[in-house]
């Protein structure tokens, strides 16, 4: 099982599969070259990228994360402004310096390769490391799987599915948890009996592994994220970078709101949308966010957290912990059980999934039962299924930061339908939402699924070329 330290992770923009998930796959990639003895013979990398990798890794940033992880940096602790500069300078066939200090020729032209017409069996999001020695040959090669969310799997992870989830890291392989449960039917059967809430539940497997000083300080961590995100996307104006020319909206919507909050006329249901506005457009621009449970969707939950701490009249510090321990378990459901991967099942399972866990969590931290929570969750996803990733340009940016938006105004609706009806008249559990959202994603047609081939990505392009 993941904890919910694994599900939600501090990195950068703009896409948690398409940015943070290569430059971890990369990084692997050089530790696999030394741990077998090979970085000083390598002589030149290669790296070749796949399916929708390939269609939308320029927009997403795959390029420089790729190669930002080749040359030992992590989503978590990575400088994203020098970041951004080092892809310029080998975009110029700069050296190429991978960890240890091992500095190497590199021709970009040559050594990064988009096949965007070849998709891989295993997942949509496939790329392939090849180290090669001074004569040419490859010394080592592997082939990486980003899964969403920040996950990556290799091939022979795939083919040992059942056994221990290669996603966990390795302080987190061991001891098991406690409550241990596949799915949601299994974990609110474990609330009923034992008498405990999502969060205590949740709380008590990830004292299996921490202590609870240190699951409290890292949650409130990710909490501090989450309203820095919101900050700075608040107050930072501008447009944002992928040569579309969007320009940011939260600082103006912020003022705006604000002006009619001053006079009275204020509906606080449009926080929610500003902070998401916020964060989304933060995540756009290559900026430090928390997956949630992507990048493309982290604006939902931070936006709903904050919604809670600033408007909610008994908000409290262990509302706050209690909030991202519910998400994360839903979140972490839908993973285990369907995907959250918008290039194998389109937004619904990205905004979609975080609609479903910010409606969970805000009904359990505003009074909800555990069956209450149960159906936010679910109400949350079912007006969501269906939904196509189809993002203009290959950027996260329209439509993916209205989506944001949306629906985090959204799930605090969701909670609040939940609250004020009888939750045992529903007729659709959780589980079945989400397996009804995993074969809704994989009958959309591939163009629909994080390609930028269909959908407002096509309209778009076909509106450019007649004003051409």
């Amino acid at each position: 099982m993941l904890s919910v330290f694994d599900f939600f992770k501090i990195g950068i923009g703009p896409s948690s599969s398409h940015t943070m998930g290569p430059m971890v796959a990369a990084r692997r990639f050089t530790t696999l070259l030394e741990k077998a003895g090979l970085l000083k013979q390598t002589a030149r990398v290669r790296v070749d990228l796949y399916g929708s990798l390939a269609l939308t890794g320029r927009g997403h940033g795959t390029i420089r994360a790729v190669l930002g992880g080749l040359e030992g940096h992590l989503p978590e602790t990575v400088d994203t402004v020098r970041l951004a500069a080092r892809r310029d300078e080998l975009e110029q066939n700069a050296p190429l310096v991978l960890v240890g200090g091992h500095t190497i020729p590199f021709i970009f032209a040559e050594d990064i390769l988009l096949h965007t017409e070849v998709f891989l069996p295993l997942h949509p999001n496939g790329m392939r490391f090849a180290a090669l020695a001074g004569e040419g040959h490859e010394l080592l090669s592997e082939t990486y799987y980003s899964i969403g969310g920040g996950f990556v799997k290799t091939g022979s992870d795939f083919a040992a599915a059942g056994q221990a989830d290669p996603c966990l890291t390795d302080e987190h392989a061991a001891p098991p948890f406690p409550y241990p449960y596949k799915n949601a039917t299994g974990l609110f059967a474990i609330c009923e009996r034992e008498g405990l809430s999502v969060a205590k539940v949740v709380m008590a497997n990830e004292m299996a592994r921490r202590s609870g000083a240190e699951v409290r300080s890292g949650l409130l961590r990710i909490a501090e994220t989450m309203k820095e995100s919101i900050e700075r996307g608040c107050c930072t104006d501008g447009i944002l970078p992928g040569g579309i020319k969007v320009r940011r909206r939260a600082p103006n919507l912020l003022r705006r709101v604000s002006a009619l909050a001053m006079s009275g006329r204020a509906d606080i249901t449009l926080w929610p949308m500003i902070y998401a506005f916020a964060v989304a457009e933060e995540n756009a621009a290559g900026g430090r966010i928390v997956t949630g449970p992507t990048n493309g969707a982290a604006g939902v939950v931070p936006a709903v957290l904050m919604y809670y701490s600033n408007f909610y009249p008994n908000a409290s510090e262990q509302g706050i912990i209690d909030y991202l321990l519910t998400a994360g378990a839903i979140g972490i459901i839908y993973k285990e059980n369907a995907s959250i991967s918008g290039a194998e099942v389109g937004c619904q399972g990205e905004v979609g999934v975080a609609c479903s866990m910010a409606a969970g969590a805000y009904c359990a931290v505003t009074g909800g039962s555990v069956k209450q929570v149960e159906v936010a969750a679910e109400i949350g996803m079912e007006h969501n299924l269906g939904l196509t990733c189809d993002p203009v340009g290959g950027l996260v940016q329209v439509p993916c930061i209205e989506r944001n938006g949306v629906a985090a105004e959204r799930a605090v609706k969701c909670a609040q339908l939940s609250l004020m009806e009888n939750a045992s008249e529903r007729l659709i559990s959780l589980d079945q939402i989400i397996q009804v959202m995993f074969e809704t994603g994989k009958d959309l047609q591939a163009r629909y699924r994080e390609t930028s081939l269909g959908g407002l990505a096509a309209a778009m392009s076909t509106t450019r070329a007649k004003q051409a």
